[in-house]
């Protein structure tokens, strides 16, 4: 990493790599002809759909640094509290700052992670048609770490470290030698997390390119999950009662670390706050716990399609009230990620006509 890279990072960084080791076994398949419908129609949309950053978004658009995604205060988790009502805007624009540089740090993080980890899936799987389509979420992932990268370092000049809980989970998740928990980890849980929080940025935002950004790359991660779906949903069936008690386990451990665990605390330690008060606040916070729970809407119906929906894990859902959300269509709110991301690039593109007849008109 070159000295501009680390110098953006706004807490120090002591480790710019790290090595984890992975017991994985290569699998080559011979068999070219036969594949699934779902998973090769999938592959031609992967293949159909693929984008350039440089040319899809507008990265002249200036950036308030004071209020970089522009969303409603109210949606702030520290908006009321006792911090928030003594803050000016010049610290309130302070804090909105760091806010956005942890979570697209984190973004980038995770993209990073699922970049690795479907090239292990490409590796490890055994069937090929799922090797088709993990060519494909290669290149979309890699795409998504350009951006995420460029967005911190063009537009917003910070970023923050891996978060040390995010960072373990991604260790869990790569370190294990079996194929299906690459796909448990990354596409079910950790994408559908991330694609929790990209929604609340595409449809609150209203910083344009932010905005964009995030729709955009929701389009490629909904089919992130639905690949992740259509093959565990096909594997899990298969599972003796043992191995299907082991995923559910890691699920709950997973979805509880999520949840209580990444909530920023070295960004608001580094601008000075009392970070055990901050954690109890958004505990007692009903803003903050119905946007916690928010974040799971992605996981919870994607969990109960493939079939892992054990005692054990409706239990926890239940602890963590998430439960409603099994009754989500998680086809219907790919199918919808699809059709927002559509509407982006018609207005960009009705943009784009517009400026060239004004162009012309001058």
């Amino acid at each position: 990493m070159d000295a501009l890279h680390k110098s953006i990072y706004t807490l120090p960084v002591e480790q710019l790599q790290w090595s984890i080791t992975s017991p994985s076994t290569t699998i080559f398949n011979w068999e070219y002809d036969n594949g699934r419908s779902k998973l090769l129609n999938l592959y031609e949309k992967g293949k159909n759909l693929q984008w350039n950053a440089n040319t899809r978004l507008n990265w002249a658009q200036e950036v308030d640094l004071n209020d970089p995604f522009g969303s409603p205060e109210e949606l702030n988790a520290l908006y009321g509290s006792p911090w928030w009502n003594k803050m000016d805007a010049k610290n309130k624009g302070e804090l909105k700052y760091h806010q956005a540089a942890w979570q697209f740090s984190q973004f980038l993080h995770g993209e990073q992670g699922a970049l690795i980890c479907t090239a292990k899936i490409v590796q490890t799987v055994p069937d090929m048609d799922s090797k088709f389509y993990a060519s494909t979420q290669v290149i979309d992932e890699a795409r998504h770490v350009e951006v995420y990268s460029r967005y911190l370092h063009q537009k917003l000049g910070m970023a923050y470290p891996v978060n040390p809980n995010l960072k373990a989970l991604l260790d869990n998740v790569i370190s294990d030698k079996r194929w299906d928990f690459t796909y448990l980890g990354m596409q079910i849980l950790i994408e559908g997390l991330a694609l929790a929080a990209f929604n609340g940025i595409r449809d609150y935002a209203t910083e344009p390119l932010a905005q964009t950004l995030n729709a955009y790359v929701m389009q490629d991660e909904a089919r992130h999950v639905a690949f992740g779906r259509l093959s565990l949903r096909d594997y899990y069936p298969q599972l003796s009662d043992k191995e299907r008690d082991e995923r559910e386990e890691f699920v709950v451990e997973a979805c509880y670390l999520m949840r209580d665990r990444l909530l920023g605390e070295e960004m608001y330690q580094n601008l000075g706050f009392n970070v055990t008060e901050i954690v109890d606040y958004m505990a007692d916070s009903e803003g903050w716990r119905n946007f916690r729970k928010m974040l799971f809407s992605r996981i919870v119906p994607a969990i109960k399609d493939i079939g892992l929906w054990g005692p054990r894990i409706r239990k926890a859902f239940e602890d963590m009230g998430i439960i409603d959300f099994a009754f989500l269509d998680p086809q219907a709110l790919s199918d919808a990620d699809e059709v927002v991301a559509q509407e982006f690039d018609a207005q960009r593109q009705a943009d784009i006509q517009e400026a060239i007849l004004v162009g012309a008109n001058n």
